[in-house]
């Protein structure tokens, strides 16, 4: 049958969409590789590529030479002088399932006629292919891949990357050598880089990869230098006047025997087997890796093999990609809600359209604040970009906006919080907005509930998240001082709480009114105020109500307490409602043993170190710990020649030996005892 009756065969719905396709192909190619601005992700791009030739492949009529197929990438940008490669820069094909990387390995066992075949297995870096050509082992040229065919000169860049050497070290190299690479940013370097852009007033770059790339690209050598590049080199082009191992791993042995980087990671691996073991392991390390990578590249390793097994017109039938499910994917923005935290802080959250991310389906992501939605410009309707990484929460990284429907909207902060109907602020300088509502807030009162229970906080056993959340939905905690008046019968009638659990829990709360005012100052939830900070303002005023009624000058006295803490902690007591909750509590008969100031003579155990060990009878060690640093006392938790003394309970571990041979003096529980009841008696 002739083309052109090919051609007529192919129906007008499926041409229409052939040609829709390339469109759109070609569009994301100039995007991605020529400006730099992927608009889509890799995922969306690669479905549509293999639409195109699912289609192609059923109606062979269809291919032209211009179709994004039968080309590698695309065309380079003119800033910089045009490099043809001899030996093309041929990209990989995917296999994006087990099955797939089985059918690989199938085909190349019957192309060559043998059981069981050796790969080279490597991570798939994510970041910017480029060719390094030496000559006579000097580096001679930097070429960008470009599309494959024809590259971008970037000799004077590349000569900038410290990875790459300007002469390789030890002998035999041949007259020609190319090596080809992948420049790429770590997750080190790329935060250091966008703090750099943001210091300067400059745009933050969107990912380590399109980093990689423009730093690469810049027409001043001088910039490039100020980035922190590095490489991988995996694998060879053109080679003249020398020869190399027959085996792809004995080459990049030989070139990490020039002075060239590679993967650490890359392994030689027995068939098909091997290769998804190597691909499982490499998945689990992902999110330890310091840099990013995408999938797993299976290489033949044998050099002779490759030859024979040749090439497709844009891949090569040795090698393939294996790609990790994709970390960001599109979907569409149904709407904005606003949740309110402990402090009071309100964070939008996207509410998606659901979609499947790294294996999970996402229907939620953080959208982090009002400052964030306007810089990217997300609007409701429009098409977004979802990310997932490990465990981290899915965040929208940014709009695609050529699909930006017509009645899009922008997200509004509202004026009142969605929960209590308290007005909603936004402290002059910051970028979160806040409910003010405080303890009445009933979001934020379980989350102060659940911070004030806490084991740093007032270490109130038994009363968990989902107790928590019940106690309010009944209404029988209004704010922290209602736990105290809890009763035996209300519990009993809560769900999974029969009258031993309820028991138990009466029983820790009246142990949790003995406490230090450290743990209290920090159970309050006070923006801000920590646990350091907390111990801080203890020992500096020695007396709640002088915190309470201290003004804003008086608190920055603290060692490291600034002026935002210090307005923060003011704040807080100048709320009628806070203080009245803080009355409340002591009312209710929480106390701790009191604490003089640090103004009328250190403390009495002020620049002592100790170390706990073992276990104690008659406290925790969170108990014993509070003990000490209400005397001034500082606790580590390691031995060493500036330790004062170790307290060792039963069963001491090495803590214990250390402390013998080096010399320190060594506390029994009595002991110990003795000494912070001694102490304490004489700083009254």
């Amino acid at each position: 049958m002739s083309a052109a009756r090919h051609e007529a065969a192919i129906p007008p719905r499926i041409r229409e969409r052939i040609r829709r396709l390339r469109e759109q192909i070609n569009h994301h190619n100039y995007l991605y590789y020529v400006l730099d601005a992927p608009e889509i992700p890799d995922a969306e791009y690669d479905r549509l590529m293999r639409e195109l030739q699912d289609l192609e492949q059923r109606y062979p009529g269809s291919i032209t030479p211009d179709s994004p197929t039968q080309r590698v990438g695309a065309a380079p940008l003119e800033k910089f002088g045009e490099v043809r490669h001899e030996v093309p820069m041929l990209s990989l094909n995917n296999a994006f399932s087990e099955t797939e990387v089985l059918d690989f390995d199938r085909r190349v066992r019957e192309r060559l006629g043998v059981e069981e075949v050796e790969y080279h297995a490597e991570p798939k870096l994510d970041g910017l292919a480029v060719s390094l050509l030496y000559e006579q082992g000097i580096l001679a040229r930097g070429a960008t891949r470009g599309d494959g065919w024809r590259g971008e000169d970037v000799t004077a860049n590349v000569r900038t990357i410290k990875a790459i050497p300007l002469r390789l070290m030890g002998s035999g190299h041949p007259e020609l050598l190319e090596v080809r690479g992948e420049v790429f940013i770590t997750h080190e370097g790329f935060a250091r880089l966008n703090e750099n852009q943001e210091r300067e007033g400059l745009k933050p770059f969107a990912n380590p990869r399109n980093a990689a790339a423009g730093s690469l690209r810049q027409l001043d050598p001088s910039v490039t230098a100020q980035r922190p590049l590095t490489i991988f080199c995996y694998g060879i082009g053109l080679v003249r006047g020398g020869t190399l191992p027959s085996t792809h791993s004995g080459i990049m042995e030989q070139l990490r025997g020039w002075g060239l980087r590679i993967s650490p990671l890359s392994r030689v691996v027995q068939g098909a087997a091997g290769c998804l073991e190597y691909y499982r392991e490499m998945a689990g390390r992902r999110d330890r890796l310091e840099y990013e990578i995408d999938g797993v590249v299976y290489k033949v390793n044998d050099i002779a093999a490759q030859e024979r097994l040749g090439e497709l017109s844009r891949a090569p039938r040795w090698a393939v990609a294996h790609k990790f499910p994709a970390r960001e994917e599109m979907t569409r923005l149904l709407d904005v809600e606003w949740q309110v935290g402990r402090t009071g802080a309100l964070t939008p959250v996207a509410r998606l359209e659901p979609v499947t991310v790294g294996g999970v389906v996402v229907s939620n992501a953080t959208l982090h604040n009002q400052d964030e939605i306007g810089r990217k410009d997300i609007r409701i309707g429009d098409t977004v970009i979802v990310r997932r990484a490990g465990d981290v929460i899915p965040e929208v990284v940014s709009v695609v906006k050529s699909r930006r429907p017509a009645d899009a909207r922008r997200p509004r902060l509202p004026d009142r919080c969605p929960v209590c109907g308290s007005e909603v602020i936004l402290p002059s300088g910051e970028k979160i907005a806040r409910c003010s509502g405080g303890l009445y807030c009933p979001a934020q009162r379980r989350e102060a509930i659940r911070h004030f229970a806490s084991r740093r906080a007032m270490d109130i056993e038994g009363l968990g998240d989902k107790l928590v959340a019940q106690l309010d939905e009944r209404g029988l905690i209004r704010d922290l001082s209602d736990l105290y008046a809890l009763r035996l019968e209300d519990l009993e009638k809560l769900e999974r709480m029969g009258r031993k659990s309820a028991r138990n829990l009466l029983d820790a709360l009246e142990r949790s009114k003995q406490t230090t005012m450290a743990r209290f100052l920090y159970a309050l939830g006070i923006r801000h105020v920590g646990e350091a900070t907390a111990r801080a303002l203890a020992d500096h005023f020695g007396s709640l109500e002088e915190i309470m009624a201290a003004p804003v000058e008086r608190l920055q006295e603290v060692p490291d307490i600034g002026a935002v803490v210090a307005e923060s902690i003011y704040l807080f007591f100048r709320e009628k409602h806070n203080r009245q909750v803080v009355e409340r509590l002591l009312a209710a008969g929480i106390q701790w043993p009191s604490t003089p100031r640090k103004s009328g003579g250190e403390l009495p155990l002020a620049g002592e170190s100790f170390v706990l060990t073992g276990t104690l009878g008659s406290m925790t060690r969170d108990e014993a710990k509070g003990a000490l640093q209400a005397l001034g006392a500082k606790v580590t938790g390691s031995v060493s020649g500036r330790t004062s003394y170790l307290v060792a309970g039963a069963n001491p571990g090495s803590k214990y030996d250390k402390a013998r041979q080096l010399g320190i003096p060594i506390l029994d529980e009595t002991a110990f005892l003795k000494l912070i009841g001694g102490k304490q008696q004489a700083k009254r």
